[in-house]
């Protein structure tokens, strides 16, 4: 379906691609992995025709339809969103067009003498239309929105009045309206919410085209791809299977290749030796030259490229009071929406507690109000004694210095710490080589969700608030961050849609639902073993 034969790509002085393969079929699942700057949206970009490779050839069937979904959703306002959705449908919403302009053309009286044509055109168009579900389309429309979360309001209002994230999802919407033969989709599950994420795991899972994805979930990688193709030092390998297996399969083959590499190397010096030892002697010189013509003719073997996160040992954090903070008869409300009614909830030393919740339930309200980021209507909220705590939200982000250097900002926060400690940290969170210098104005979001955790978890709070923590970390940043806090001593209470975030660090669960708080003792896990579904918003 779409074959990428022998490509090279050069970007300025970067080589994402030397002579690289690949074919990819109807009816795959395919997960594209690497690291990040490996050139993945550039492979999506070769592949929609929006860039040209330097050498070899990009090719795909004949007349197959390609939708295409990046971070970079572009404008979109003065109309609605399920009009913007429906606008994208591909060839059903250029009909929907023609059908407009021809209704418009028949109650035009300028255009009498051309009716006839204008009728038979127009009846052509509706057999057309009706053919590829066009009246249809409004209802399909509606029901992608309301699986990405949208109200029945936001579907019928300005899709200008959205935020970013909306956006993002309502591009989404387009491309999974549109049911292409080749789906490309440049990390579909971010900005998405738990409900929304399961939906379009269950919608991309009945897709019988051709699905290339990249996503920093690692679980809904696993649940949907049933092929890896990984880009490592400008070249494609596929591995058949779901991310696990590719995770397996490629520890095997870096020990298969460090076993030959060590083989190789002890066979060289053994040879190397040799050669030192019986060089000066005439009696040998046949042997010597016979060994070093050998040694010439030998290909290399290379020692494996390990992709490993950078480990830190973070210093544990002081001991708390067993009460680390408690809301008593908690009264908040926005306007005439009441968000807490009379909400009694405890935190204890060492439990972590994960927020579960529709959107708009009041996840983000209870970290804020635990935080002191806002005051409850009524009720009081009290953090315990010995508590030193640490809240990551979206706003702190704001407070770095958009003028100094990620390094600057670090050796700001951590006059007495070490050049070389301070490196590390900043390796941990993805900032390497000259990553450290770039400035805090130019980083992107996910940069600064970096840097910002990077300097909680170094001086380590013993009460972590954290509001959707995982937002843009790579699948590697994360399994760092996740090693990280499971060794964590302290106190948590996090929202997260990562659900082997929530896996792997919960231990108790609250759940806000319109009927009401539940709390759950045991982790995410337990949840879902006791509720029959993974969030609040579905049911078994």
């Amino acid at each position: 379906m779409i074959r990428l034969d022998s490509i090279s790509k050069q970007n300025g002085h970067q080589i994402l691609f030397i002579e690289a393969s690949a074919a990819l079929h109807r009816g795959e699942k395919v997960g594209l992995v690497g690291p990040n700057g490996a050139g993945k949206t550039t492979l999506f970009r070769l592949m929609t025709g929006q860039e040209q490779a330097d050498e070899g050839q990009v090719s795909s069937d004949r007349g197959i339809t390609i939708g295409y979904f990046s971070q970079d959703v572009g404008e979109m306002s003065g109309r609605s969103a399920v009009a913007e959705t429906m606008n994208g449908a591909g060839p059903v919403s250029e009909i929907a067009a023609e059908l407009a302009d021809l209704e418009a053309a028949m109650a035009d009286p300028k255009r009498g003498n051309e009716m006839e044509d204008i009728i038979a055109r127009y009846g052509d168009v509706q057999g057309r239309f009706e053919e590829l579900g066009g009246y249809e389309l409004e209802g399909r429309a509606r029901e992608v929105l309301a699986g990405l979360s949208f109200s029945q309001d936001m579907m019928d209002g300005d899709v200008g009045a959205l935020s970013g994230g909306w956006k993002m999802r309502v591009a989404l919407a387009r491309i999974l309206l549109m049911r292409p033969d080749a789906m490309l989709l440049d990390e579909p599950s971010n900005h998405l919410d738990l409900e929304s994420l399961i939906w379009l795991e269950q919608f991309l899972k009945g897709y019988d085209g051709l699905l290339v994805m990249t996503s920093h979930d690692r679980e809904f990688m696993n649940r949907i791809v049933t092929k890896i193709v990984e880009i490592d030092a400008g070249a494609l390998t596929t591995y058949s299977g779901d991310y696990a297996f590719y995770e397996q399969q490629r520890v095997l083959a870096e020990k298969q290749q460090q076993a030959q590499f060590d083989r190789q190397q002890a066979m060289l010096a053994k040879e190397i030796k040799f050669i030192e030892r019986f060089k000066a002697r005439a009696s040998h010189a046949a042997q010597v030259q016979s060994r070093v013509k050998k040694l010439d003719k030998i290909e290399k073997v290379e020692p494996p490229k390990r992709r490993q996160a950078v480990a830190f040992d973070f210093p544990a954090a002081p001991r708390s009071g067993e009460d680390v903070a408690s809301l008593r008869s908690v009264h908040k409300a926005y306007g005439s929406r009441s968000i807490y009614d009379g909400l009694d909830f405890q935190v204890r030393r060492k439990e972590r507690w994960c927020v579960m919740g529709v959107n708009g339930a009041g996840k983000s309200t209870l970290l804020k109000l635990v935080a002191g980021a806002t005051t409850p209507d009524t009720g009081t909220v009290a953090v315990g004694a010995s508590v030193k705590m640490g809240y990551f939200a979206q706003h702190a982000m704001d407070l770095l210095d958009g003028e100094r250097t990620v390094f600057e900002q670090l050796e700001y926060t951590f006059p007495q710490a070490g050049q070389g400690s301070l490196r590390a940290l900043a390796g941990c969170f993805g900032f390497s080589g000259d990553d450290v210098e770039k400035r805090c104005r130019v980083l992107s979001g996910g940069e600064k969700a970096r840097l910002v955790m990077a300097q909680m978890l170094y001086d380590p709070p013993n009460f972590l608030v954290l509001d959707e923590p995982t937002n843009h970390l790579d699948l590697m940043t994360k399994e760092m961050l996740i090693k990280a806090l499971s060794d964590y001593e302290g106190a948590m209470l996090f929202v997260s849609h990562d659900r082997r975030f929530l896996a792997a660090l919960s231990n108790r669960v609250l759940e806000v639902t319109a009927d009401g708080v539940h709390q759950y003792g045991g982790g995410y896990t337990e949840y879902v073993a006791r509720t029959g579904h993974e969030a609040p918003g579905l049911h078994p």
